[in-house]
């Protein structure tokens, strides 16, 4: 022992002691967060939800590197540019991770000469955000997006994108949804009318877009004060910019004497118009409101653009923290393509991007009021003996089930307890069990228990995967 101890010892003066122990933080990095198999399980029920719809309306998809060339990205988000993650120089090539998948989409369009697709990409991006990791922000986190790109009558595919938002949120039982919808043009119109100089359109448009999170004093204040808006352009965009309806609305706006005679927003109002036309067809208009505050930040849009925002259930048991705002946004880019096409020859796009991480927080939020038991595998059936010496027969059988493609685990002992292999499946919700003994063997079937009910049939072994699968298809 003592020859032993010393030889640790020795080992532990060579790895430097305990001074470099205390260094060592096992966490995640800021804004990331871990999975867990339960985690996962509800991600992947909301990831299968989306996918599905995404795939009733026709789409394809595509994948993209997760790093791009920095200038790809570089003057394409407007205020928001400062979040891009830029990664150091690697040979030669400035590289940032992807903020969203939108631009790389984009730029996959134009080098691939593509004028006409409906795609669909799910895939991680970066923010060097600060984080509010309890609201569903992170700087590492998934975009579930679908975009329609190609030449066509106006609003069709634009009408088809609120409503695959609308199947969405509807599918996934989040509760009440507002779909806010406006017009770029009309936004801009808006300005013009109201007099705030071209040069500021831009930046009057992100204070604008605050409007959901700060009462308009806030920003009215943050237009003159810090914006340097005149205060009568910034009072007359408030006469605007809380207004909300539907097609009364759209009607009343397009009579009014300033806005009518402003040629970007006539044209935004009359698509406008179209648009409701195509959504009462869709019979969702219940959940759709045309808000003249909404103004969206990224600097890409120039038509239609819309946000999905969760209402706030009063009566529910669950405290006010669930309220998480925007779980779904998009709208119409039809510039972004030409901006990378060395002819600059343009290809309209409209799409919409899910949130899936404030989706995913709400769910998970559930699951632990709930109390609901979530399944982490899908395994079907246990194969299990009651007698010692059965471990062969057991792997003979296991490897049998595996080949006819159903879902089976064994216990690694050799010889198991029946009482343990029963626990195991009330602990993972395994439903069936498969049990071998030497009388089974003999009489050329398998003992199949059920485990919610303990009910127990002797089934012919090569009438077994029929019977298994017919007991776990539903």
């Amino acid at each position: 022992i003592a020859k032993e101890v010393a030889k640790l010892l020795e080992m532990k003066a060579q790895l430097g002691g305990d001074e470099g122990k205390h260094k060592f933080v096992l966490k995640t990095p800021k804004g990331t967060r871990d999975y867990s198999p339960k985690q996962m399980a509800i991600r992947e029920r909301v990831f299968n939800a989306i996918i599905t719809c995404f795939k009733r309306h026709g789409a394809e998809v595509i994948d993209t590197p997760v790093f791009e060339l920095k200038e790809t990205l570089t003057g394409k988000y407007g205020e928001d540019s400062k979040l891009i993650y830029d990664l150091k120089d690697q040979g030669g090539e400035l590289l940032s991770l992807r903020y969203d998948l939108t631009v790389p989409f984009a730029r996959y369009l134009a080098m691939n000469k593509i004028t006409n697709i409906k795609r669909y990409h799910i895939a991680k991006v970066y923010r060097r955000d600060n984080p509010a990791m309890t609201r569903g922000r992170y700087r590492e986190f998934y975009q579930c997006d679908f975009d329609i790109a190609g030449q066509f009558d106006p609003m069709i595919p634009d009408a088809e994108c609120l409503k695959i938002v609308h199947e969405i949120l509807s599918d996934l039982q989040l509760g009440d949804f507002l779909i806010k919808v406006n017009d770029r043009r009309i936004l801009d119109g808006m300005f013009a009318v109201c007099g705030v100089p071209d040069s500021k359109f831009r930046t009057i448009c992100s204070s604008v877009d605050k409007l959901d999170k700060m009462p308009w004093e806030e920003v009215r204040s943050e237009m003159v004060g810090e914006k340097g808006l005149s205060p009568e352009a910034a009072d007359h965009i408030g006469e605007y910019v809380q207004l909300h309806g539907g097609l009364d609305l759209i009607e009343r706006l397009l009579q009014d004497p300033k806005l009518s005679q402003n040629k970007l927003a006539k044209e935004g109002l009359g698509d406008m118009k179209l648009l409701f036309e195509y959504l009462t067809l869709f019979g969702i208009t219940g959940k759709i409101s045309f808000d003249l505050s909404l103004a969206r930040g990224l600097d890409y849009y120039t038509g239609v653009i819309f946000e999905a925002v969760l209402l706030q259930q009063e009566n529910d048991h669950v405290e006010e923290s669930v309220s998480v705002g925007s779980v779904a946004g998009g709208g119409r880019y039809d510039g972004l393509v030409g901006m990378f096409d060395p002819k600059g020859r343009k290809v309209p796009c409209v799409g919409v991007s899910i949130g899936i991480e404030r989706i995913f927080s709400i769910l998970e939020q559930r699951v632990e009021a709930s109390e609901e038991k979530i399944r982490t595998t899908e395994t079907q059936v246990l194969v299990a003996s009651a007698q010692k010496k059965l471990l062969e027969e057991r792997l003979k059988l296991i490897s049998e089930l595996w080949d006819a493609g159903i879902k089976a685990e064994v216990l690694y002992k050799k010889n198991p307890k029946l009482l343990n292999q029963l626990q195991y499946c009330e602990d993972t919700g395994i439903p069936l069990v498969a049990i071998v003994g030497e009388q089974e063997l003999k009489d050329g079937v398998v003992k199949l228990r059920v485990v919610a009910t303990r009910e127990e049939v002797n089934v012919r072994r090569e009438n077994l995967v029929e019977e298994i699968r017919m007991r776990t298809s539903q």
